[in-house]
């Protein structure tokens, strides 16, 4: 092709572009208890390649589970740290509002008690949903 890239790339592209979202429990679990629409790996910048892990777009919420806390994961070398950090104060500048999770806490009551309260926008300290 003119543009370098190959007829298998494009093909690829095009599939990828016409396939359905990827649903899973916490999608569901948005679906049902949130009563919004979750994404999976939502492309949220026009031209960076970055995606949250989860992302409710009409309410501009992302979520990222940040894996290998404990392991030395990629979100905790200093590389991926700052990755991260360029990361979410552009997506922040961009007018989202970006939660962190981990892989333990993603479907625990609490953290769908927290981005219930980010949509609904009535947070009170003293009723925080991640205070015992």
């Amino acid at each position: 092709m003119k543009d370098g890239k190959s007829i298998t790339t494009v093909r690829i592209k095009r599939q990828a572009a016409s396939k359905p979202p990827v649903r899973d429990v916490f999608t569901v679990i948005c679906k049902t208890d949130l009563k919004v629409e979750c994404v999976k790996e939502f492309k949220f910048h026009p031209v960076r390649k970055w995606r949250f892990d989860y992302a409710i777009p009409e309410h501009k919420i992302a979520l990222e589970v940040e894996g290998g806390v404990w392991t030395g994961g990629r979100h905790t070398s200093p590389k991926g740290f700052l990755g991260d950090i360029e990361k979410y104060n552009t997506a922040t500048l961009m007018g989202w509002r970006v939660f962190r999770t981990t892989p333990e806490d993603l479907y625990k009551t609490a953290t769908i008690k927290l981005i219930k309260t980010a949509i609904s926008g009535e947070f009170a300290p003293e009723k925080a949903p991640f205070l015992p």
